[in-house]
């Protein structure tokens, strides 16, 4: 169970898995060993290989694995299927194991507009570094990432989202919806986490779309493209999927280019590393 009481243990262990992502981007031709990556980290070797197991139930090797160009590949093999998979909550089907279910409310266009939402937020530790967590009284609204500190840049990225929303700090109201996202003890398809999409209507349909891609897939702004009928909107769709609010939950990090190569990502190609790589070890994909 993800323990906000470890909070620095947490952000300190996705510190060191995002240094070894970026030791990796300039070793492009070569793998470096474990050895080298734990040098690199200030860690032994056997430090190293408790922090991976800690933060994802990965080896080094596993970790290795898991963001290897030619795993991308494979999980694009099948990537229009994986488009057909689904978060609904269906208890009369046997589950996959670890898989994050979400719904979402149906706004009505009144609800949809930013002048007098109130939404609340907090910062919170997860896998992938400290979370800024967005919520509305319909459910989760937003979440994003704090880098090199900077909460005030985290928390304004929202702000700009819901130009018209008032903002107001309350940790403990979102400290819930943190923890229902990044704890896979928590993750049952009988209490799916409630999420309040406040976009387009094009802009919803395809982060409707993302939703239905399972943990351990993967698919292309293409095949989004072709699933809700615009087979030549591939690039609307990408532009949709980089204004998606609610990262990680709405799994954006899940579409890869159709050479297998990741793409552009909001928060950052190494925390979309990060993301595969510890969907991997929950998923036993590794």
């Amino acid at each position: 169970m993800l323990d906000t009481t470890a909070a620095p243990t947490v952000v300190a262990d996705y510190a060191v898995v995002k240094r070894a992502i970026e030791f990796l981007s300039t070793r492009r031709r070569d793998q470096p060993s474990i050895d080298e990556l734990a040098e690199n980290a200030g860690l032994s070797p056997l430090r190293l290989e408790q922090v991976f197991e800690r933060w994802a139930g990965l080896t080094p090797t596993g970790f290795l694995q898991a963001i290897a160009v030619e795993r991308m590949r494979k999980l694009l093999r099948d990537s229009a299927s994986a488009l057909d998979g689904s978060h609904s909550v269906d208890t009369s089907e046997p589950s996959p194991p670890r898989e994050l279910f979400a719904t979402h409310e149906a706004l009505t266009p009144g609800d949809r507009r930013r002048d007098g939402i109130v939404l609340r937020y907090g910062f919170h530790a997860s896998p992938f570094g400290e979370a800024v967590v967005v919520a509305a009284r319909w459910g989760m609204t937003g979440l994003g990432f704090v880098d090199d500190d900077d909460r005030g840049a985290a928390h304004l990225d929202m702000i700009r989202r819901w130009a018209g929303a008032t903002f107001r700090e309350d940790p403990g109201a979102t400290a819930a919806w943190a923890a229902r996202a990044f704890d896979p003890n928590l993750w049952r398809p009988e209490a799916p986490l409630r999420l309040a999409m406040i976009g387009s209507d094009f802009d919803v349909l395809v982060w409707e779309t993302l939703l239905r891609v399972p943990m351990g897939r993967a698919t292309t702004y293409s095949d989004i493209a072709r699933k809700i009928g615009k087979p030549n909107a591939a690039r609307a769709v990408g532009a949709a999927v980089g204004r998606n609010p609610i990262s990680f939950v709405i799994p954006c990090h899940r579409a890869l280019g159709r050479s297998g190569a990741l793409t552009g990502y909001h928060w950052g190609l190494a925390r979309k590393r990060a993301m595969i790589a510890w969907e991997a070890g929950h998923a036993g994909g590794a």
